[in-house]
C-alpha cells in the first residue's frame, strides 16, 4: 500500500495545560530534526496530533524513526480522500485489501471531527462497511473482536482512512524537563536507566569512570559504543572520562574491605555532583536496582547517596533483571553490555561487601583520609576527559570534530 500520510499522537504531552504549546511546539522540532534526511516531508500540526504528508517518501523508514522518537503516544500510516462518501468508500475498499495477511473479520470505526458532514457515524459505519462488504466477499463484520479495524476520521479539510495504529516510545520530548547526570558503567543496567530518564524528558550527559592500566582500552571503548547508541535517541550526547585510578587505589589502601564499593560509589557521586554543577545538571541518574548487588540493597543506598546532594533519580529500582534485559534488547545496548571487559566496579572487590554499612564509619573513613581525599577527588575532576557523540557516529573532543575511525 502506498500511504499519504502518517498520523502522529501526541502522549502525556497533551495534559501539560498552558505548558502543552511549548511541549508540541518542541516535540514537532525534534521529529523534524530526526527525519531531516527525508526533504520531500511536509509537516502540519493539529490539535494534539502532527500530519506528516510523505511526498513518495518511504513510509517504512518514517516509521523506523518515529518508534524511537520521545513524546509520541502512537503514530498511524493513512491514505487520505476528499469527503465525496463514493472517494471515501472506495479508499476505504483500497486500504481493505491492500492488508497482509488478509483479515477474515473487520469492523468499521467513523469518527467525525467536522460535525457538520451530512451523514452522522452510525450512517457512515453502514455506508463504508455495506460498499466494503459487497466488494470482499470471504470478509465477515465482527464488532466485537475484528481482526482488523477499518478507522475513518472525517475532518473539515481531509478525510483520513487507517487500519493499523503503531504504539511509540511515549514520555516528554527530549530535554523538556531539564537535565541530569547519567552514571554510565559498561553493563546492562545504566544504558537503560539512561534511556527512561531521556524518556522522561530529561537531557543526559553520561560520566564513565575508569582505572587505566586496571581496566583495558576495550572496557573504555565499550562504554563509548553504549552511549554512541544512547546518542541515536537524543541527537547527541556529552561522555565523561573520569580517571579514577589513583583515588581508588587510595580507597584500597584504607584497610576498610568490606566497605570499598561504599567509599567507591559515594566518590563517584562526590565527583558527578562537581561535574553537575559544572553542566548545570540538577539530578544523577543510576542503574540501581533493589536487592541486586550489595550496593544496592536499602541500607547500602542510603548511605551511598547521602553523599550527593542532588536528587537521585532510580528508575529501575524496582524492576527485575529480566524486564531491565528486554529493555536493553530492544534499545539495542544489550549485546554491547554483554562484551567481557572488566570496569572499575568489579576491582577490588571484597568478599565480604557490607550491605548494611554504617554511616557514621564511612564518614569517619572519609574525614580521616582528609585533604589527600579531596585533592584527589578534585584531580579526578580536573583530569576527566569530555566526548560529545553524535546521532551519525561522529565524534567531537572539547568541541572539536573528530574522525570516527580514531575511537571506533
Amino acid at each position: 500500500m502506498k500511504y499519504d500520510l502518517v498520523l502522529v499522537r501526541f502522549g502525556e504531552i497533551t495534559i501539560k495545560g498552558r505548558n502543552r504549546n511549548r511541549f508540541e511546539a518542541m516535540l514537532l522540532t525534534q521529529i523534524k530534526q530526526a527525519l531531516i534526511a527525508m526533504p520531500a516531508l511536509e509537516y502540519v500540526r493539529g490539535y494534539a496530533r502532527a500530519y506528516i504528508h510523505l511526498n513518495g517518501e518511504s513510509y517504512e523508514q518514517v516509521a523506523a524513526r518515529l518508534k524511537d522518537i520521545f513524546g509520541i503516544f502512537t503514530f498511524s500510516p493513512v491514505i487520505s480522500s476528499t469527503q465525496e462518501l463514493e472517494t471515501i468508500r472506495e479508499r476505504s475498499l483500497e486500504l481493505m485489501r491492500s492488508l497482509n495477511p488478509a483479515p477474515k473479520t473487520f469492523k468499521v470505526s467513523v469518527k467525525r471531527g467536522w460535525k457538520q458532514y451530512p451523514h452522522d457515524s452510525v450512517e457512515m459505519n453502514h455506508l463504508v462497511g455495506a460498499h466494503v462488504l459487497r466488494n470482499t466477499p470471504d470478509l465477515k463484520v465482527d464488532v466485537r473482536s475484528p481482526e482488523a479495524e477499518l478507522k475513518i476520521d472525517i475532518q473539515h479539510e481531509n478525510t483520513y482512512i487507517y487500519c493499523e495504529v503503531v504504539k511509540g516510545a511515549g514520555g516528554f520530548p527530549l530535554g523538556m524537563n531539564g537535565k541530569a547526570m547519567l552514571l554510565l558503567s559498561g553493563g546492562i543496567d545504566s544504558p537503560v536507566a539512561g534511556w527512561m530518564a531521556m524518556r522522561k524528558g530529561l537531557k543526559v550527559e553520561a560520566v564513565h569512570f575508569h582505572s587505566y592500566p586496571f581496566t583495558s582500552e576495550e572496557a573504555k571503548e565499550k562504554v563509548i559504543t553504549l552511549a554512541k547508541r544512547l546518542a541515536y535517541y537524543s541527537g547527541k550526547i556529552k561522555l565523561h572520562l573520569v580517571p579514577f585510578t589513583e583515588l581508588q587505589t587510595k580507597l584500597a589502601q584504607s584497610g576498610h574491605d568490606s566497605l570499598i564499593i561504599t567509599l567507591m560509589r559515594r566518590s563517584m557521586l562526590k565527583i558527578t555532583e562537581k561535574l553537575a554543577q559544572q553542566s548545570g545538571a540538577l539530578a544523577i541518574v543510576t542503574g540501581d536496582s533493589l536487592g541486586q548487588v550489595a550496593s544496592q540493597t536499602l541500607g547500602s543506598m542510603n548511605v551511598i547517596g547521602r553523599s550527593a546532594s542532588l536528587p537521585m533519580l532510580r528508575p529501575l529500582v524496582m524492576m527485575d533483571k529480566q524486564d531491565i534485559i528486554g529493555y536493553a534488547e530492544r534499545i539495542g545496548t544489550f549485546q554491547t553490555s554483554i562484551l567481557p571487559f572488566e570496569d572499575c566496579c568489579t576491582l577490588f572487590v571484597p568478599k565480604s561487601p557490607a550491605t548494611n554499612p554504617d554511616l557514621k564509619l564511612v564518614e569517619r573513613i572519609e574525614a580521616h583520609l582528609g585533604d589527600e581525599f579531596e585533592r584527589l577527588i578534585e584531580e579526578a575532576v580536573q583530569g576527566t576527559e569530555v566526548l560529545v557523540l553524535r546521532e551519525d557516529g561522529g565524534l567531537e573532543v572539547d568541541g572539536e570534530r573528530k574522525e570516527e575511525d580514531a575511537w571506533f
